[in-house]
């Protein structure tokens, strides 16, 4: 298997990364584009799914090209990708009808509050293991059918709910809308339909009295497969852009993806992506454990002919993007900047800052809670605001750590992390420090990619097993708390604080 590999094209909220991994799990190709960020009104997020399809097109061959490889020397394909985010099309022309809803969008909170009015909270948690708000897809999907503009028609939004029920469109998160680009068909994987609000997680599979309360006809939904399915979603067209039949045969939401990567396949293993948002994951598991502190229920991923693993998730909105608000601000050029002036104060001098620029995930769930700093004197600088926003990240991850630990009632002693923020060291070590548990950043750190790259390459046999997988593994830092806990604590608590100032904050959507 020395020249044969396996490929992950890696959707994400602020682009699209193609990479190529071996047997061994080390990355022999990288290729990356972001895509433009659409903001039609406060609190909208939407990103153009037809360039997204071409930005994939793109990565992957040139990833292939810089490696100097064919596409036949790819064994399969897998994909990850951006949760929630949701696209709706036209089954004969493949176009979008609409700009994909991100799953960062806030516009339907009014939508999520009129669920809330009518007692259907507990209802939708015990179906889905979600709480009942507007990151998830079921009222992304609603807007879409009762408000897009059909492209290329004059018909209004009853023709497009008319077409939804004779299967005239077609409805997915982001995987299903490679999937459908690269093999032809409409499917999704049991980890992404999780995180739809409209499929059981305990039957496995779509509900319908869910499809009934938001008004989603089931003929627009995918068939719901494995994350490593041995049958395959299908393959790449000979004549298409890679000129190559490759069975894509793996599919991971990004976070599930990373658990995977992370190789978090027993229960109470768990691991921390930093990336737009950040995301806590414990493997629970074939047991679907409820939360009762404000974390989801979600499905981890599933291989052919096994049990679904389940999974307990902390869900933050905000955490890398505040970095890119910083660097919005101009107060910093490049994220690697935060480390140098983070460490040239000995503390943020009073100052917390809140990031809740699209309302609070887990374990808050206020959509309305918006961004707050606090503590601010005339003698406050970059420096203490850069540090506070590194202390954010941190403290929002003690924020569902804790609940975490509630939950589940497993103590953390160790927690794996990836994304692009842990190649800072300050914010390991902070993380650390306020954790008060071992961090652990491992060699490879594009475990997103990596777990899906896994999925698709179990599924053809690539690699044997999970243990070959574990093998694979392999640790470039940890850290150590080195901090006092009770000064750690009495921080803690000023965090609360400011927390509780940031709740509730915006009256109306548009805010």
């Amino acid at each position: 298997m020395s020249d044969t590999y396996v490929g992950a094209i890696d959707q994400g909220t602020t682009g699209t990364r193609f990479m190529v991994f071996d047997h061994g799990g080390q990355v022999v190709a990288n290729a990356y584009t972001k895509h433009e960020q659409i903001y039609p009104e406060p609190g909208w997020v939407e990103h153009d799914a037809g360039e997204i399809w071409q930005n994939t097109k793109e990565v992957v061959l040139e990833g292939l090209n810089e490696a100097g490889l064919d596409a036949e020397q790819l064994e399969a394909l897998g994909i990850t990708n951006q949760r929630e985010t949701t696209v709706v099309w036209d089954a004969e022309t493949g176009e979008p009808i609409h700009n994909a809803i991100v799953w960062q969008d806030r516009r339907t909170t009014d939508r999520v509050e009129e669920l809330q009015e009518a007692d259907k909270v507990e209802w939708i948690r015990e179906k889905t293991g979600l709480e009942a708000d507007a990151y998830f897809s079921a009222t992304k999907a609603e807007w879409l059918l009762e408000n897009a503009d059909p492209v290329g028609t004059d018909r209004g939004g009853d023709a497009l709910e008319d077409r939804a029920r004779n299967g005239e469109l077609l409805m997915g998160t982001i995987d299903t809308w490679l999937i459908y680009n690269l093999t032809g068909n409409h499917i999704t994987d049991v980890s992404n339909a999780s995180r739809t609000m409209l499929y059981n997680v305990r039957d496995l599979e779509w509900d319908d009295e869910l499809l009934e309360e938001f008004e989603i006809p089931r003929a627009m939904l995918p068939e719901v497969r494995p994350s490593s399915d041995e049958n395959t979603y299908g393959y790449t067209d000979a004549g298409g852009f890679l000129g190559a039949e490759i069975p894509v045969a793996g599919a991971l939401g990004d976070q599930q993806a990373a658990l995977f990567g992370q190789t978090c396949f027993d229960a109470g293993d768990a691991k921390n992506t930093y990336g737009t948002g950040s995301f806590y994951l414990m493997n629970t598991g074939n047991e679907a454990v409820a939360s009762d502190h404000g974390l989801l229920t979600t499905i981890g991923f599933q291989l052919s002919g096994e049990p679904v693993q389940y999974a307990l998730e902390g869900s933050i909105f905000i955490t890398g993007a505040a970095i890119e608000w910083l660097e919005d601000l101009e107060l910093i050029s490049d994220a690697a900047e935060t480390a140098g002036l983070a460490r040239s104060v000995d503390s943020t001098d009073g100052v917390y800052f809140v990031p809740a620029f699209t309302g609070l995930g887990a374990p808050h769930w206020d959509g309305r809670a918006r961004g707050t700093i606090v503590g601010m004197t005339r003698g406050t600088r970059k420096e203490h605001l850069v540090r506070a926003t590194l202390e954010a990240i941190a403290y929002q991850t003690r924020d569902v750590a804790e609940a975490m630990e509630a939950d589940s009632g497993v103590e953390t002693t160790s927690l794996r992390v990836d994304g692009g923020a842990v190649k800072n060291n300050f914010l390991c070590q902070l993380q650390a420090d306020i954790l008060q548990t071992e961090i652990v950043r491992p060699e490879v750190d594009e475990t997103t990619a990596l777990g899906s790259a896994y999925a698709a390459g179990l599924a053809v046999g690539y690699w044997e097993d999970l243990d070959s997988l574990r093998q694979n593994w392999h640790v470039d830092e940890d850290f150590q708390a080195e901090r006092n806990r009770q000064e750690v604590d009495e921080k803690y608590d000023r965090w609360k604080d400011a927390v509780e100032r940031s709740l509730n904050w915006a009256e109306d959507e548009g805010e």
